[in-house]
């Protein structure tokens, strides 16, 4: 099958969703090849243009994600601690839309828009530090499209699936390229144990379409456990063969950055050590979403925020 019918038997939202989408997903017939070929550079900067160096860009480039750790210490990471506490336990949160509970129980498992529900955390997406590196990687001014806190309990924290969080982005929110990544701060220690997370390395540079029309209101059961917008396990199979997996692990205060397009997932949390961390995802201004290229309606906002956008629960 061509890439041209697939992309007329997706099911998109709008007539003008559908004009030459590069990246069609959620299709009723696989395509005649396992994925396609990425467009847009990985490393729109230079060393020049940030915090990073070259070798840190290339490793970037390379890989599809950066860990650097003690990346935050001492009174600042003890205060966002202390903070994500607060937080975990307001009762206020407790059956919002912007709270996601465990598959299954009612322990809270994300808490989405911590940066308009916090003014620590606020200042922490707009600190100079990330948005300096988000900026320098993407090449151009950067908006917070989505953020949130993490946590996986010991013994109950359940895993997630393989995916690219550009696929549900493009297909859910109308994300229309490959100009988005992820800030990932680790709040507690990160061991192989505690259900670390897993990357593809080398996996951002093509996109996998996946199969299966999305339902309305999909993200109150992707968000707990995703079934649609994984790839099949062929492409994976052939991915992880040519790259392998990785999964960063460190002490509390590391800082994970990589690419919107990297397959990433992880397992449960087999250990007594809780983990938990604070995720930024910045987007470049000039790639604000539009209508979702394969659902009916976008998601929330509290899932997918617009430049200058003023949230509230």
């Amino acid at each position: 099958m061509s890439v041209q019918t697939a992309t007329r038997n997706a099911h998109y939202h709008s007539p003008a969703a559908q004009q030459r989408d590069p990246y069609p997903t959620r299709l009723s017939q696989p395509l005649d090849m396992p994925w396609l070929r990425r467009r847009e550079a990985v490393v729109k900067g230079s060393a020049e243009d940030g915090p990073l160096s070259q070798a840190q860009l290339d490793d970037f480039e390379r890989q599809g994600f950066l860990f650097e750790p003690n990346f935050l210490s001492g009174d600042e990471l003890e205060a966002l601690r202390e903070e994500l506490k607060a937080l975990m336990s307001n009762q206020d949160f407790v059956g919002r839309d912007f709270s996601i509970t465990e598959p299954g129980g009612e322990e809270i498992r994300s808490l989405f828009a911590v940066h308009f529900l916090s003014e620590r955390f606020r200042r922490l997406a707009q600190d100079s530090r990330l948005m300096g590196r988000a900026e320098q990687i993407l090449g151009g001014e950067a908006y917070v499209h989505q953020s949130r806190i993490n946590y996986k309990p010991g013994f109950e924290g359940k895993g997630f699936n393989w995916h690219s969080d550009f696929e549900t982005w493009h297909a859910e929110d109308g994300m229309p390229a490959m100009h988005a990544l992820s800030a990932s701060i680790v709040l507690t220690d990160n061991h192989h144990f505690n259900g670390p997370l897993m990357l593809v390395p080398g996996s951002h540079k093509v996109f996998v379409p996946c199969l299966g029309e999305t339902p309305d209101d999909h993200h109150k059961q992707s968000l707990k456990m995703q079934e649609l917008g994984v790839p099949d396990r062929q492409a994976l199979s052939e991915l992880i063969e040519r790259h392998g997996i990785e999964a960063p692990t460190g002490a509390a205060g590391g800082l994970l950055l990589f690419d919107c397009n990297t397959l990433h997932g992880s397992n449960a949390n087999m250990s007594p050590d809780p983990r938990s961390n604070a995720f930024f995802v910045y987007n470049r201004c000039d790639n604000r979403c539009v209508e979702p290229y394969a659902a009916r309606r976008p998601r929330p906002s509290f899932l997918a925020h617009q430049p200058d956008e003023a949230w509230s629960p």
